[in-house]
This record gives structure tokens, sequence and C-alpha cells, in this order.
């Protein structure tokens, strides 16, 4: 069974000299960025260089610019190409928006929820045909509501993502960046906080975040000793009841460590 990406890296649409170094940093999708990471000036400049990039072999995620914006029908041009592995939609409020990514080719949405109407909508648009996550544009969606902080302030809506995600049917959703490069305790303790609140992964914005982004959501050898335990205690118990630990296992618990157990040999 394949898991879902846990980091997103993203590179400048206009910087192609480190397009190649993304890919070799070990993140698990790439994003070519053409929306903040890229001036005004350079939109045009770092579309040609993203199309020129784009090989099937190695391919890699696209985030154009948002439905409202002046690039975005340029940017469709995009969606269908060879090499294109998914499309980030910045902004992403309405189901509308991901139909016309999709009649342009596009393989996959990665819906950016950075606004209320966004949340407001976010089970619609996990819902929405071909949309494969949905991701937190924590930043933007703090400067559209107002709110100072990015810490318990967001807390609710990091879980009305996490809901909808799983009422959509689609994986786990994605946590924002952390914005403090050199600061590994500060990354890991916000990765695992997105954890804890069920996210299944996070945008990063610089190679040397990823390391600790995979440890984050590595099982500890305290889980999966657990997981094993429980899941050779259900198997001899054959269907009957059992404890493990002291504790009743179920279904709900088996699937846990299931899961458990395929992240550690995923991530391992």
């Amino acid at each position: 069974m394949d898991l879902p990406a846990v980091s997103y890296l993203f590179v400048p649409g206009n910087r192609p000299e480190r397009f190649v170094k993304a890919l070799a940093a070990g993140a698990d999708q790439v994003i070519l960025d053409l929306e903040d990471a890229v001036p005004q000036a350079d939109k045009a400049v770092a579309r040609d260089a993203v199309r020129a990039a784009l090989d099937p072999a190695s391919p890699m995620a696209v985030r154009i610019n948002s439905a409202d914006s002046q690039w975005f029908e340029d940017d469709l041009a995009l969606c269908g190409l060879p090499g294109v592995a998914a499309v980030v939609l910045p902004k992403a409020a309405q189901v509308a928006d991901i139909a016309r990514l999709r009649a342009a080719g596009a393989p996959s949405v990665l819906a950016l929820i950075e606004s209320a109407e966004g949340i407001a909508n976010a089970v619609q648009l996990a819902s929405a045909d071909g949309v494969e996550r949905l991701m937190f544009g924590s930043i933007d969606f703090s400067v559209d509501l107002g709110i100072e902080g990015e810490d318990r302030e967001l807390d609710y809506f990091r879980s009305q993502l996490v809901l909808a995600s799983r009422l959509g049917g689609i994986a786990p959703p994605v946590d924002g960046v952390t914005t403090a490069i050199d600061d590994a305790d500060i990354l890991r303790a916000e990765t695992l906080r997105g954890r804890r609140f069920g996210f299944g992964g996070k945008l990063c914005i610089h190679p040397k975040q990823l390391t600790v982004v995979h440890d984050a959501y590595l099982p500890t050898s305290e889980q999966v000793q657990w997981a094993i335990r429980v899941l050779d205690a259900a198997k001899l118990a054959n269907g009957a009841a059992v404890a493990v630990d002291g504790k009743m296992v179920d279904r709900p618990v088996m699937m846990k460590a299931e899961r458990l157990l395929q992240a550690a040999s995923r991530l391992r």
C-alpha cells in the first residue's frame, strides 16, 4: 500500500538552477512554485522555466497562480503537460475552479486553503473530483481572518481541515510552512503538533527542513513494538477478544497498529 507524501518542498519557479537540487534533496514531492515565490515581473519567465523542466521521469507538482489572478489562464496551459504530478491551487475556495484545472488536464489537485471561504467550503473541496489532498496556507489564512498568531489560534481551523478530508474520503491534509528555517526545535514542535491534530504531512520551504519533518512522522520504537504486539495478539486470538498491555484490542486499535507499521516501513 502506497502511503501519501509526508514532505512537500517548494522551489521558486524562476530559479531553475535549484530544480535539480530540490529533486535530490529527499522530499516526497517537489512543488515548482509560480505564485508567492515569484515576483510579478518574473511570472512569464518562471512559467517558461517550469515548462522546460518538466520531465515524466521525475514528476513534480506545480503551484499555479490563483483563479482570481491575471496569470491563471496562462498557467492552465501547464496543467496537462507530461511531468506534472499534481497541480497546487492556491486560495482554493470554489469547486468550479477545481473543475477548470481538471478540464485543463491536471492529473490531480492539491487544494491550498488560505481563506475563510476556503475553510467554509472545505468539505466540498475535499469531495471534488480529482482533489488529492487539502493543504493549509496558515500564514495567508491568518491574514485573511485578522488572526494574530499561528499556534492555538488556528487549532479549530486545523481540525476543520482534518475533518473535511476524512469526510471527503481523501488522505489527511498537509500542514502549513514553518518560516523558522534555522530553528529545528520550532520546526519539530510544529510538525508534531500537526501530526497530533491528524495532519499527514507538511509544506517545507528549505531542504534542511526535510529530515526533521520526516523524523517527526516516523513512529517511535515504542509505538512500533506496541503495534507488533497488538497484531500478533490479534492473530493468535483468531477473532476472540484479546487484551494487550491491559487494554482491549478491537478493530480500530488493529487499524491504528497497521498504519503505524506501514508508516515505519515507508519512512525508515
